[in-house]
């Protein structure tokens, strides 16, 4: 009788381990990047943020804003490495709910259940309510790029933003054909956002004493016609 309950007992050890073995395995290909559908049929690489970077979202998202994002006080040579946006991202507990980078590649950060910390302390003009609290009703979009020497003045010195390549400041073509398929299927899952300058805006116009983003050389023209907005 022992004989036969050692080897149960063997064979339940053998099972759980197993199953602890498969739940490790399964958990870290989940953790991976991977391309995925976002909304209708827009392809991302899901990368999503630590838990602590977002907050649970009750609130009818009605905005969407633009940012743009580099690591040019780290690495002004080359600004735009992924995992290193995504690092400075963390360590400063903010995030986006997407990123796209100068290739046009969206990267899905957070679902647009989560109020993404993005936007931080500001108003809008139109909606008192909203003022501190944009991140309750907006989905943030990062886009890989730089503004003028003025613009990131208080980032930089004017010694490193001369270090930065010429080709990486401002915006890439295809980056715009990114956004405005991402911000397409955005409109199409949010009907209380409309693809026009009311419900599209920059960090810039909510925190305009404190933000320069997405700046002067975002040509808001190729996204939204600035006639749109009443």
């Amino acid at each position: 009788m022992m004989k036969w309950t050692m080897l149960l007992l063997l064979l339940m050890a053998g099972g759980c381990s197993a199953s602890i073995e498969e739940e490790a395995v399964a958990k870290a290909e989940v953790e991976k990047p991977k391309v995925v559908q976002a909304g209708v049929q827009i392809p991302v690489i899901k990368d999503f943020m630590p838990r602590l970077n977002f907050v649970p979202r009750s609130d009818v998202k009605t905005h969407v804003v633009l940012h743009f994002s580099s690591n040019a006080v780290g690495n002004p040579e080359n600004p735009y490495v992924y995992e290193e946006i995504r690092k400075v991202f963390d360590e400063y507990d903010v995030s986006p709910h997407y990123m796209i980078d100068r290739n046009g590649q969206i990267y899905y950060m957070l679902p647009e259940t989560r109020a993404a910390r993005h936007a931080g302390k500001g108003d809008l003009a139109d909606f008192p309510d909203y003022a501190d609290h944009l991140n309750r009703y907006s989905i943030g979009i990062e886009l890989m790029a730089i503004g003028t020497g003025e613009e990131m003045a208080t980032m930089m010195s004017t010694e490193d933003y001369k270090k930065i390549p010429q080709e990486h400041i401002g915006y890439t073509d295809a980056q715009y054909d990114a956004l405005n398929l991402l911000l397409d299927d955005i409109v199409a899952r949010n009907r209380n956002i409309k693809k026009d300058r009311d419900h599209i805006i920059g960090h810039d116009e909510y925190a305009p004493e404190r933000k320069t983003d997405p700046g002067s050389l975002f040509d808001w023209s190729r996204v939204v016609s600035v006639i749109t907005r009443n």
